[in-house]
């Protein structure tokens, strides 16, 4: 069925372009997103924000999202959904637990650092709770989550299994000790001042370590 409106022969004639030219300024747009969502707040950004940070009319920003929830959402999805998939590599490897912790806590850093301020902005204003036309995006967001929080709780009861972790109690009230410690990180870092991502990465991991490590 052809568009009806302005607004979708605009976008129609957008997807036309080139693909690769199409993709790079989508993810321009998706970039200055980020900005505003990180500088207003989710609530307080809108479309007209994004469309001054990048420095065009509204309309243009039609042409690639129709509403400030899809930009955003299609943006983290994509984020968490690797991140996920990654962790399930990293706990179903044939890693030692310890070494599997390690890679873990640092790539979830690293994420952090390479998505700076996406994922805090995520964790910041609990999007995960969204409800209405967002409803099966946040059901997937909580799926996401709880696979990536499983793969933190397998790899503690591996680690408890071969004696390589002090059993200290539930392995997922373990796993939440070490997911606060994480996601707290919205609080206070910023990349041009906390130092290289890395560093933080193992500095977590040290001391998610130090806890957990047997010393015998």
């Amino acid at each position: 069925m052809a568009p009806t409106t302005v607004i979708g022969k605009r976008r129609l004639s957008a997807r036309k372009e080139a693909r690769s030219s199409y993709e790079a300024r989508k993810a321009e747009i998706g970039a200055a997103a980020v900005r505003v969502f990180h500088r207003l707040g989710y609530q307080g950004a809108s479309l007209s924000a994004v469309a001054a940070e990048v420095g065009v009319d509204r309309a243009t920003i039609y042409y690639y999202f129709s509403s400030k929830e899809e930009m955003f959402d299609e943006i983290v999805r994509a984020v968490l959904e690797a991140n996920e998939a990654l962790a399930r590599r990293i706990a179903g490897s044939d890693m030692k637990p310890a070494r599997k912790m390690r890679e873990l806590v640092m790539a979830f850093m690293t994420s952090f650092a390479e998505n700076y301020p996406l994922l805090h902005i995520y964790v910041r204003e609990d999007l995960t709770q969204a409800t209405g036309k967002r409803e099966d995006w946040s059901s997937h967001m909580r799926k996401l989550n709880r696979s990536i929080e499983d793969c933190f709780v397998e790899i503690v009861k591996q680690g408890y299994a071969d004696g390589s972790f002090r059993n200290m109690g539930s392995a997922r009230t373990v796993t939440y000790g070490i997911l606060g410690m994480l996601n707290w990180s919205h609080r206070w870092f910023k990349p041009e001042r906390s130092g290289a991502d890395e560093d933080i990465g193992k500095i977590f991991a040290e001391m998610v370590m130090g806890g957990l490590e047997t010393t015998y």
